[in-house]
């Protein structure tokens, strides 16, 4: 018998290798979508900046982007990517529905490896597979408050992008509480069901709201 059995380890690693391809290709595929229909003038928020890699994306539209990365070593490199791009505003706080101060959780690898470990700051205690081990006080800006703003002062929000480690359930609630979503012309979100075990109910209800709710097409969250 010549190939891997399907329950091989290595059967399985390539199948993993697979969907994590797939997911990425699609992820992709959306963003590259979502920025096409973007021009200068828009507006763009990218929450949960990171390193900018979205960021890049958006600004190369001429739109105007808005970034908000509430950890400060991401920022420093932030700042030192985006000199130059009039159109690129960083803003350092995180995102919720309240504004105020909060503790990011780092991860334990944070201080070895503090790219792969910032992808997972968090300001939500008891995620899978986090040390909790270190954190760092941050700003915290509501969301759904300057959304509404952002749309009596310019009409709408072209494109919200939230990848903000599980904050996310409560702004998407919020948004939808206040009907907001109809300010927002295309929202792509990464929701962490997989990270918060306890939360997993919570979620499955917010994805009936906005299957129920939120307008075809309008909110991805499946983003990655």
């Amino acid at each position: 018998m010549t190939g891997a059995e399907p329950d091989d380890p290595g059967s399985r690693k390539a199948e993993r290798r697979r969907k994590r391809a797939l997911r990425r290709a699609r992820a992709q595929g959306l963003l590259d979508g979502a920025a096409a229909m973007l021009r200068p003038g828009d507006l763009a928020l990218d929450c949960g900046a990171n390193l900018g890699e979205v960021t890049r994306v958006l600004a190369a539209t001429g739109a105007d982007v808005i970034a908000y990365e509430p950890d400060p070593w991401c920022l420093e490199r932030l700042s030192e990517r985006f000199a130059g791009h009039p159109n690129v505003t960083l803003v350092s706080t995180a995102v919720g529905t309240a504004k105020g101060r909060a503790q990011l959780l780092r991860a334990g690898s944070f201080d070895t490896n503090p790219k792969g470990a910032s992808l997972k700051s968090t300001l939500l205690p008891g995620a899978r597979a986090m040390d909790d081990t270190g954190t760092v006080e941050v700003a915290v800006v509501d969301l759904p408050a300057r959304i509404r703003e952002f749309a009596e002062e310019r009409g709408e929000v072209a494109l919200l992008k939230l990848d903000v480690e599980g904050a996310e359930l409560a702004i998407l609630g919020a948004l939808l509480d206040g009907d907001l979503l109809r300010h927002v012309r295309c929202l792509l979100a990464e929701t962490h069901e997989r990270k918060f075990k306890d939360l997993r109910p919570a979620f499955r209800d917010l994805r009936r709201r906005i299957a129920q709710e939120a307008q075809a097409g309008r909110v991805h969250l499946d983003w990655m």
